[in-house]
């Protein structure tokens, strides 16, 4: 008996999937509600796919609408899943370390891991309910350690987008990104001295596991005022030990460093 044939997987499944994805990525800036029509437009879909995709991931709970205004937002699946993940990954266990890091500077203090060409916010000051949690790689600090450290099967610069200009101070140029990650890997740190916001200077240090490999990214942020030349050496001792300590809670012991 000969079987029939198997029809060929359609490519549409995927294609749906990731369209998905892409109208829960919309809603990354932290900005307002969006109505169909503008995620069709962030999209460059026709408003009816934005309408149906939409709908789709409100009967999910992944969105969830206004019933006055009829605009989305992101849904509770959306936030069941990030706690599931804060808790797993032991985000919780930080929080005093990095509370503790911020009263000894007087800084804000954050930790950031890497997704794709951006490094995410996961703790610290800056998660506050009015600022997206995603930075660019290239013009801060935090990116620059998470590049400097990169863990296997991590985009390389070349497939990074464009490097775009925040101030006059941003490196916008690959080669001159390939040099200050190698003076960021001489040095152990990396600086951030105006070059995503005027007036803002950024002191971060790697949280590595035992290859060597930079897990999270922790930031110490602060006006040049707070964070003179002169205190820098003493943040950055206190950044060394505070990511020190988070290597113990955040990573299992097999894949901690060795004591040095």
């Amino acid at each position: 008996m000969v079987s029939a044939p198997t029809a060929p997987r359609s490519p549409g499944g995927a294609q749906a999937v990731q369209r998905a994805l892409d109208v829960l990525h919309c809603f990354h800036d932290n900005g307002p509600d969006l109505s169909a029509s503008e995620l069709a437009r962030r999209l460059t879909l026709p408003v009816s796919t934005a309408h149906r995709l939409a709908r789709t991931l409100l009967g999910a709970g992944f969105l969830e609408q206004d019933v006055r205004t009829s605009r989305y937002r992101l849904g509770p699946a959306v936030t069941e899943l990030g706690r599931l993940s804060y808790h797993q990954r032991g985000l919780h266990l930080a929080a005093p370390e990095l509370a503790d890091l911020a009263e000894r500077t007087g800084a804000t203090v954050d930790l950031a891991l890497r997704s794709g060409p951006h490094a995410v916010i996961v703790a610290g000051g800056s998660v506050t309910p009015k600022v997206g949690l995603r930075r660019p790689l290239h013009s801060t600090a935090l990116g620059k350690v998470l590049l400097a450290w990169a863990r296997p099967g991590e985009a390389e610069l070349a497939s990074l987008p464009p490097l775009r200009s925040f101030t006059d101070r941003t490196i916008v140029e690959p080669s001159a990104l390939e040099a200050e990650l190698r003076r960021v890997r001489h040095d152990g740190h990396a600086w951030n001295d105006g070059e995503s916001a005027q007036g803002v200077r950024t002191l971060a240090v790697p949280v590595l596991d035992r290859a060597g490999h930079a897990r999270f990214a922790l930031a110490v942020r602060a006006t040049p005022e707070l964070i003179t030349d002169e205190h820098a050496d003493r943040c950055l001792d206190r950044a060394r030990a505070c990511a020190r300590a988070l290597e113990v809670l955040l990573l299992p012991p097999e894949e901690r460093r060795q004591d040095p």
